[in-house]
């Protein structure tokens, strides 16, 4: 089983409410290892790029304007079937069909306003991580208090 990465971006409405620590928090607990994290915004070729399956749609513009009202924080992640653990902790896309316990079921309002996006399989992570990251602000390095790095 190799080791993967995954995007997880902090939308604005989580920023705006505060709510940043709680879910970074919530990966760390699990063991998740953050190997990028930065504070953005995201202009007009970013959003459109990277929610351009959803460009055509009559929401688009209003997908714009709630990622352009504050900063995002993007987190890079890394474990083994990282995209699997990380869709289970953030929960199903509709908040009122996510989980209590999951990201999106404890703090998503609602679909527009859903905290979290998280790459949904691993050929996205991959894309996404180039979107949001340059290959130098990513790391490498070995956790001191995990013991046993095969099941992170």
């Amino acid at each position: 089983m190799a080791i993967e990465r995954t995007l997880v971006l902090v939308k604005p409405g989580a920023v705006q409410r505060e709510l940043t620590g709680e879910i970074i928090t919530r990966f760390e607990r699990k063991g998740i290892k953050i190997v990028g994290i930065k504070m953005m915004t995201m202009d007009d070729d970013m959003v459109e790029e990277h929610y351009s399956h959803l460009k055509e749609m009559p929401f688009f513009g209003n997908i714009k304007k709630t990622m352009q009202r504050t900063p995002i924080v993007a987190l890079a992640l890394e474990g083994h079937d990282i995209v699997k653990r990380v869709r289970v902790l953030t929960g199903d896309t509709n908040p009122r069909e996510a989980a209590p316990g999951t990201i999106r079921g404890d703090y998503s309002i609602s679909l527009s306003n859903n905290v979290i996006h998280a790459s949904a399989n691993h050929k996205e992570a991959l894309d996404e991580l180039q979107r949001f990251f340059k290959e130098d602000e990513l790391f490498n390095y070995n956790r001191m208090n995990v013991m046993d790095y095969s099941d992170n």
